[in-house]
Order: C-alpha cells, then sequence, then structure tokens
C-alpha cells in the first residue's frame, strides 16, 4: 500500500513559539487517520501546511506523492477540506455555493448538474438546494461543507472536527458517507476530532503533545501500551474486593478495579473463582489514552 502523505523532520515557528517540532510521519492510501492533540498542539498548523495555505519552515512534505513547494496545484487538486467553521456564503443558496466552488476546478455545466445530484442524494440535501445557506440548520450546513470538499473527487479528505456540535444523526449519516467512499473510492481521510469514540475507529492514530508526537499507533496498540483493563464486579461484598488487594472504585451496585492488562485479569480471576461470579472486562478507552500519554484531557484541563 502508498502513501498519501509523507511527511519528515517538519517544523514551523510563530516567533518564539515553536507549533510543529520535528514531526515525521505517513498516512497510508485509504486508511482513517486520526490526528489528536488539545487546542494549541500544533495540528492546524500541520493542517495549513499540507493543504498549502502556510510555509513551512524546514522539513518536507508530500502529498500523493507530490512535494507541496514545487507541486502545490497538484496538491490541492488532491485535496478536500471540511474546516472546523463553514467556507460557504450566507447569502448564496446552496446551488450558487455550490456552483461557484465547483467552477474553481472546472466543473461545469452537466459535469456540474450530475456531480450535485450525486452528492445531494449521498447527503440527503435534495430539498435544501435553493435555500439561502444562512437559513440552514448547523447539521445542514454540514452537510454542504462536505459536499462543497468532494465535488472535486479528491484522492485526500481532511475532516477538521467535523461533527463537533452535531446531532447524533447528523454524525451517523456522514460517517456512513465517508465510509461509503473509503470502501468504493478508496478515499483516504485525515481526521481531527475530539470525539474519542471516532478516533477509535481509526486505522492509525497520532496524539499531538505542544507541537511533537507523543504517541503513534492503531487504537487497540496504544489502548494496550497507555491504559489498563476494568474490571466491574456485581453481587460481591466489600469484603470480598478487599481480598483482592487492589484498590477499588464503588460504584452504585457494584466494584471497579483496573489491571495492567487482560493476562493479569485472567490470573485474578483464576486466582478467585468465589468472588468473580458475575462481572465484566472492558479494555480502556481513547479518552484513557489520551489522557495518560499527555496529563490532560482534550479541553486542556489537567489530568489527575
Amino acid at each position: 500500500m502508498t502513501n498519501m502523505i509523507d511527511i519528515c523532520g517538519l517544523c514551523k515557528s510563530y516567533g518564539d513559539v515553536q507549533a510543529v517540532r520535528d514531526l515525521t510521519f505517513s498516512v497510508r492510501e485509504g486508511e482513517l487517520f486520526a490526528f489528536l492533540g488539545e487546542n494549541g498542539a500544533g495540528k492546524s498548523t500541520t493542517i495549513n501546511i499540507i493543504c498549502t495555505a502556510l510555509a513551512k519552515d524546514s522539513g518536507t512534505v508530500t502529498v500523493c506523492g507530490a512535494d507541496i513547494d514545487r507541486e502545490a496545484e497538484r496538491v490541492r487538486k488532491a485535496i478536500g477540506v471540511v474546516y472546523q467553521g463553514s467556507r460557504l456564503d450566507g447569502p448564496l443558496s446552496v446551488w450558487d455555493n455550490l456552483e461557484s466552488r465547483a467552477a474553481l476546478y472546472g466543473i461545469t455545466g452537466a459535469e456540474f448538474r450530475a456531480r450535485v445530484a450525486e452528492l445531494a442524494e449521498r447527503l440527503d440535501f435534495q430539498e435544501l438546494l435553493r435555500r439561502p445557506l444562512r437559513k440552514l440548520s448547523g447539521g445542514q450546513r454540514r452537510r454542504i461543507d462536505i459536499a462543497r470538499a468532494l465535488l472535486h473527487r479528491p484522492r485526500l479528505l481532511i475532516l477538521d472536527e467535523p461533527t463537533t456540535g452535531l446531532d447524533p444523526q447528523t454524525r451517523k449519516l456522514l460517517w456512513q458517507v465517508v465510509e461509503d467512499l473509503r470502501r468504493e473510492e478508496g478515499l483516504t481521510v485525515f481526521l481531527t476530532t475530539h470525539y474519542m469514540e471516532e478516533a477509535a475507529q481509526a486505522d492509525s492514530v497520532i496524539i499531538l503533545d505542544r507541537g511533537s508526537i507523543a504517541a503513534q499507533g492503531t487504537p487497540l496498540e496504544l489502548k494496550n501500551a497507555w491504559t489498563g483493563d476494568h474490571i466491574t464486579l456485581y453481587n460481591v461484598s466489600a469484603g470480598e474486593v478487599a481480598r483482592l488487594g487492589l484498590p477499588a472504585e464503588e460504584l452504585r451496585d457494584a466494584f471497579r478495579i483496573t489491571v495492567p492488562n487482560t493476562a493479569a485479569a485472567t490470573e485474578l480471576i483464576l486466582a478467585h473463582p468465589e468472588i468473580f461470579r458475575d462481572y465484566e472486562i472492558i479494555k480502556g478507552c481513547m479518552d484513557d489514552v489520551f489522557l495518560n500519554v499527555t496529563g490532560r484531557n482534550l479541553e486542556g484541563g489537567e489530568g489527575k
């Protein structure tokens, strides 16, 4: 499998502030790649450099095999971007917004009409085409933002916190469209998100901390490296739990203990079968990973 993005030794500073520090990583073609970090970690700076909207200080960046410095136009044609805030014009209708954006890629006439019809069906906005963008709800506008980014059939789709504030139904629709395009067209998706359940679906993850890579791997690799397993015990007494000799959190109708890994959980269960009459084991989640890697949650608060 070839790489859609190759970054080596990327650095970018704003005066005395080093926003990106010697980043080196790759994104494979066709994968869902999650790029995580609290606000100010360097995510937006990296994205803007990839999109050729911001000059880097040093390092190399290639997208679809094209160098961002020497072949910027080729890079831009390969990328579709959905930013946190809409880049469309509120007074214009949905149709006019999409038509003006499509023209920038040379998509006009019958080709434009066919592409809009296809995207409107995928994203369920056929009835919105003649409405002014400013009259739409947040979820409706997001669907149009996605359509704008997909007009020219990009090979790489960058989603910068695409589902923040959306209702569950719209979030589900957007992710279904993304997964369909990955399956049907081999679309590569570069995601930033504050929703860790979305990051947990990624093929690979990088966590940024103050401009540097703090951890990377698949979600499972990160969970195994940075979290333990949580065992919830039901129908047991405090005295029985105390016999395990481990710190326990008392819940409403259960106790929860944390062990380093599944092997440790198995050993504990085999050693005390009389206590493990009713229980469940759950791996640590991506929220746990992020907190343990950075010592902060995604809102920037300090961890315990």
